[in-house]
């Protein structure tokens, strides 16, 4: 039995496959975690979905902000965007069964029974792991429920994006969606910021002020002294990261660049090219 985890798939049905065929994975006895984002920009997400949620228990999903922004499109709560290429998904006709289904799955999974994790996009750095554990238990209750469209409805918006000015159930959903899903830089105050996706080094050449102004997550936070984390999310970043116990999955494979697989047991990464550029 082996363990993999991917990054951000956004619909790139025949780079996974390709992929996961390069590992010869067994959907019989290996696992699969999936750092969010099935979906959007890329050619086939509702193949996507229909693979993962095949797996059934072998495949381990987190969410991501355009997984969460398709089941608010299903809502009926947002408009869906030309570029997210889900009209063949969302005319489906077993829609009902895949919505139902992506609604459920968490925004932090485990990795096995190390003292490891994967979310999308991190961790607060607000946050200890057990408050951490204990928000993303409470967000999947609130997108499981019969009363899924009103906390989608509740959680677009940038505020608060700080921990401790949240105080109704409806701020505390918010701020654990963004911090799970949309999170890159923090401030040195470890408040939320949700404007730049340049990677570290770019947004430096950038603005040398802003080097000093946001920092990654990952810096700020001590949870990760402790444990390893794995995310996807920020693609500017190409698997590169400061800290050696975090890896960062999202590798661009929709904007041309590649998907990545590691392999849990001894950190190997295995790449394939995407395959058509998102357009």
């Amino acid at each position: 039995m082996a363990t993999y985890l991917v990054g951000d798939i956004q619909g790139c049905y025949q780079e996974l496959k390709a992929l996961l065929a390069q590992v010869a994975f067994n959907e019989i006895k290996d696992q699969l975690y999936v750092a969010g984002d099935l979906v959007a920009r890329g050619p086939d997400s509702l193949a996507t979905l229909r693979f993962i949620k095949s797996l059934n228990h072998c495949a381990k999903v987190v969410l991501g902000n355009h997984d969460l922004h398709l089941l608010a499109v299903y809502a009926g709560i947002k408009k869906v965007k030309k570029q997210d290429k889900l009209t063949e998904l969302l005319a489906a006709d077993d829609i009902d069964e895949l919505m139902p289904w992506l609604a459920k799955q968490p925004l932090l999974q485990q990795i096995g029974n190390d003292n490891a994790y994967m979310s999308h996009a991190g961790i607060s750095p607000q946050w200890s792991l057990n408050e951490a554990i204990q928000q993303a238990d409470d967000a999947q209750q609130k997108l499981s429920s019969s009363e899924r469209d009103y906390w989608l409805l509740s959680m677009y918006g940038e505020q608060p994006n700080d921990w401790q000015q949240a105080k109704t159930a409806e701020e505390k959903f918010r701020y654990t969606i963004n911090a799970f899903t949309r999170m890159r830089y923090c401030y040195p105050n470890k408040h939320l910021e949700f404007e730049n996706k340049f990677s570290p080094w770019a947004l430096s050449a950038e603005s040398p002020q802003l080097k000093t102004e946001l920092l990654p997550w990952y810096e700020l936070s001590s949870v990760i002294n402790t444990t390893t984390w794995v995310f996807g999310h920020w693609a500017a970043l190409m698997g590169q990261c400061s800290r050696p116990n975090i890896y960062a999955l999202d590798t661009g494979c929709v904007w041309g660049n590649h998907l990545t697989l590691l392999r849990w047991h001894d950190k190997k990464t295995f790449i394939e090219p995407a395959h058509k550029i998102a357009l």
